[in-house]
């Protein structure tokens, strides 16, 4: 799994940078690439909008600065409602990732609200023109030379395990296979990896504390707070089996990236502190090399 190396890729979320109001101190671009790069990353997803440059120029020629490509962007859109189309969106975001020559976008079902606490039950035709949805884009993101993937993510409208293989059965789209999330979502990201690797076109690789993750799933913490008081670890440190899962892709032939995303809430600036979440992102680096050279 040596080509594995090659594959690895950073996400701004593991600095605490996100697209949630309030999520906490957001570390500025310099300092989340700059820090990228000190670790040997190679690669970027974009990150929340306003994180990059506007600009699809600026945008590439930022991360050109600092040695980074970009790999895709995590595109938040509602897709249940028949009166909305979420399509003029992600072709904005289509059209920077075709300039930076990235491979993916990550589209999540939006409920529509801030934040990802709460979220509202499909009905039958929400859930048609959710699927509906997920076919244009694919086929829009095909025209385009990328690959689109839905991302199971907790508080959006496909959140658990039964929500993906819903997608799976009733779209064309790829799946981005969040360890985390579909854990969390009451899921099971190995029964995913291992019988339908066929369906998987990205992944973020997330480490989770079950004990956190249970108190989201009943409700004593919000999906916020769990995050906030830890619930996402280095790789290696939690319970989600990330080797058996990566091996597995490996053996089934996946080619992707492996997008290390540890969702971090900051306080305040970490600066110098023990705090920097450098020092995570670098412990799931080493883990995930650990694996690549077994």
């Amino acid at each position: 799994m040596s080509a594995l190396a090659s594959r690895i890729a950073g996400a701004p979320i593991s600095w605490g940078v996100c697209e949630v109001p309030g999520w906490g101190y957001q570390l500025p671009p310099e300092v989340v690439l700059e820090q990228m790069r000190g670790i040997g990353l190679q690669a970027t997803e974009f990150g929340p909008d306003g994180f990059l440059p506007q600009n699809p120029d600026a945008k590439v020629e930022t991360l050109v600065s600092y040695d980074l490509r970009a790999v895709g962007q995590f595109v938040p859109v509602v897709l249940h409602d028949p009166d909305h189309d979420p399509l003029p969106e992600v072709l904005s975001a289509i059209d920077s990732l075709v300039l930076a020559q990235a491979s993916t976008v990550v589209i999540a079902a939006s409920t529509g609200q801030d934040g990802y606490d709460a979220r509202p039950v499909l009905e039958e035709e929400q859930w048609e023109s959710l699927l509906h949805n997920l076919d244009r884009i694919d086929a829009a993101a095909t025209e385009n030379g990328l690959r689109a993937t839905l991302h199971p993510h907790v508080g959006t409208m496909i959140e658990s395990g039964q929500e993906a293989l819903q997608v799976v059965e009733g779209s064309s789209i790829a799946l981005c296979l969040d360890t985390g999330h579909l854990l969390i979502g009451g899921g099971d990201p190995v029964a995913i990896a291992e019988q339908h690797p066929d369906r998987i076109g990205h992944v973020h690789l997330k480490d989770v504390r079950l004990d956190l993750a249970r108190q989201a799933q009943e409700g004593s913490l919000t999906y916020m707070q769990a995050v906030a008081q830890g619930m996402y670890v280095p790789l290696g440190d939690g319970d989600v089996p990330i080797d058996r899962i990566v091996r597995s892709l490996e053996a089934s032939g996946y080619t992707g990236w492996y997008v290390l995303e540890q969702d971090t809430i900051l306080d305040v600036d970490p600066a110098g502190s023990d705090l920097e979440p450098i020092g995570d992102v670098s412990r799931s680096v080493g883990y995930l090399m650990s694996i690549a050279l077994d």
